[in-house]
């Protein structure tokens, strides 16, 4: 039940600052690397996630 509410909590925020990450990652005077700063943060998130799970 733990985990489920941190992926609620996770969504809630992405959701709220999804448009200004948006306008923030599409920027055209932007760093070319905004996007992979984006997938690294969602990539480093699951995989803690997934660490915290207790194997079987």
């Amino acid at each position: 039940m733990n985990n489920q509410r941190l992926v609620i909590l996770l969504l809630l925020i992405a959701y709220i600052f999804s448009p200004t990450l948006f306008t923030w990652i599409v920027n055209p005077e932007g760093a070319w690397y905004r996007p992979y700063i984006m997938w690294v943060l969602v990539i480093a998130i699951a995989y803690a996630v997934q660490a915290r799970k207790k194997p079987s």
